[in-house]
């Protein structure tokens, strides 16, 4: 029972890092302005992702507009396209052979070869959120050496934005559960009878004098 709690509880966590890892992708806060000068009334604030940029007023009223053209896009964005949504496919892919695996089910038969399909579904879970790690780790690189850089204008300077927070977030939760679930997989190897514990008992038949046997076979 102890390696299917790790499997649920691996579960779980990758299903949220999921959630949030489809999050990160959609929101257009990969990049924030920066202010770095003594106004402390801006007019507007500008935020860009991989599918959008905003401009959001000081009155509160936001404004997007979805990128035209994909080859005019620089080329971190378009690789960090490639690898989010890559990463989240296969989350896809890994959620279905987890739940194949998994000893709460009976889609494989009980056994090492069940025990495998688990495994399975936890690397995929761990290859998905090093994919999903590196647009994140490079898009924040890209922010932080721009920022440093005394050749770009102060104007078009940026922040990390929220979205690569949450993509962080994500990342570690998949990462957490897709070794919570190979843990519990590794476990079952070469155990058979490691499975949930299904009990049966054999139907009470009446003895002679017309009274049911009230022995309980297990």
């Amino acid at each position: 029972m102890g390696s299917a709690a790790l499997e649920i509880l691996g579960l779980v966590l990758c299903l949220v890092g999921w959630g949030g890892l489809i999050l990160a992708c959609g929101l257009p806060m990969w990049q924030v302005t920066a202010f770095l000068d003594h106004n402390i009334v801006t007019a507007q604030t500008t935020w860009k992702g991989l599918w959008m940029s905003c401009v959001v007023q000081s009155t509160g009223h936001m404004q997007c507009k979805v990128y035209d053209s994909v080859l005019a896009l620089s080329t971190e964005v378009q690789a960090a396209r490639a690898l989010t949504v890559s990463a989240v496919l296969l989350a896809f892919v890994a959620l279905f052979v987890t739940l194949a695996g998994a000893q709460c089910t009976t889609c494989v038969a009980p056994g090492p070869a069940k025990a495998r399909v688990a495994l399975t579904g936890g690397v995929l879970y761990l290859l998905c959120g090093l994919l999903a790690l590196v647009p994140l780790c490079w898009f924040a690189n890209i922010v932080v050496r721009e920022f440093y850089d005394p050749s770009v204008p102060v104007s078009q300077k940026y922040e990390l934005g929220a979205a690569l927070y949450i993509g962080w977030a994500a990342t570690a939760l998949l990462l957490v559960g897709g070794c919570l679930l190979c843990c519990g997989a590794w476990v079952c190897t070469g155990r058979p009878d490691l499975s949930f514990p299904v009990k049966y008992s054999a139907p009470r038949r009446p003895t002679a004098t017309g009274d049911y046997d009230k022995k309980n076979y297990v």
